[in-house]
């Protein structure tokens, strides 16, 4: 059941963020699998007169390849509409002159073929999989450690999420590895950065009190939105755990089902 006191926002929302995996699919084996009922609620919500944007820390492909893996499975989404953060820390990296030590999954490469990587002054990491081997998080802490004022990107801060056999560690759990072995403070490009939820409400052109979130992760989804402004609301699927709704610092405004029921909530405030 839905909690039933939350979506009498519904009326004056203008825009609609979802998170992906958990939300949308549970990742796995041949791409994941499609929640049920999520593929007719992101029609439903673009049917409607809502503005729809996916907030993503999706770190194992690239835009246009998560992009197509999700089309497989039978979802209406286009590349623009999508923000990740590896396009985000691209930007950042060329700004502020940075040169990155890697240690992302392959597949998510080619987003930084256009950044200068010789003789690194940081590191980025994503969700790298099995390629957190010691070895690996061995070199990201040479480079950082050699250097006089070292600088730790992460892309999202996630403690874990859903795959199709069970929980499996995110990149978060390495983040604070190399925080810990560096005595520094990585900066977190994506969700729960402040900057990231930002980025997708100027793309919206809306004020934070006209959106909304959904997403299973209690404090990256739901505690990011809301402090940005937003109400956040949370799924009970993905990484889902009952204890989310007794957590000690975050409250989300709901607690639904799935993304269907969510999106039926709203819709019907509306009319």
């Amino acid at each position: 059941m839905a909690d039933t006191d939350w979506p009498g926002c519904g009326k004056s929302l203008k825009g609609v963020i979802l998170d992906m995996c958990g939300v949308l699919y549970d990742s796995g084996e041949g791409g994941g699998v499609a929640i049920p009922g999520s593929i007719e609620a992101v029609k439903k919500l673009k049917a409607s007169d809502l503005q729809l944007r996916f907030c993503t820390n999706e770190t194992q492909l690239n835009r246009e390849a998560f992009v197509d893996k999700l089309k497989r499975l039978g979802f209406d989404i286009s590349v623009s509409e999508v923000f990740s953060p590896a396009p985000a820390a691209v930007a950042v990296l060329k700004e502020r002159g940075f040169r990155p030590h890697l240690l992302v999954y392959d597949g998510l490469l080619p987003e930084f073929d256009s950044v200068d990587k010789t003789n690194p002054n940081c590191v980025v990491i994503g969700d790298a999989a099995e390629k957190f081997t010691y070895q690996n998080l061995n070199e990201a802490f040479r480079v950082l450690i050699g250097l006089e004022k070292p600088v730790l990107f992460s892309l999202g801060g996630g403690r874990y999420y859903k795959e199709g056999d069970g929980l499996a560690l995110d990149v978060g759990a390495y983040m604070k590895a190399l925080e810990y072995a560096c005595d520094l403070k990585a900066e977190v490009v994506g969700k729960p950065s402040p900057t990231f939820f930002q980025s997708v409400l100027n793309d919206m052109g809306l004020q934070a009190h006209e959106a909304l979130m959904i997403g299973d992760d209690l404090v990256n989804d739901v505690g990011g939105a809301q402090n940005c402004g937003m109400k956040g609301v949370q799924v009970r699927t993905g990484k889902y755990r009952p204890s989310d709704e007794r957590h000690s610092t975050v409250t989300a405004d709901g607690t639904v089902d799935d993304l269907a029921q969510a999106v039926d909530m709203i819709l019907k405030q509306r009319h």
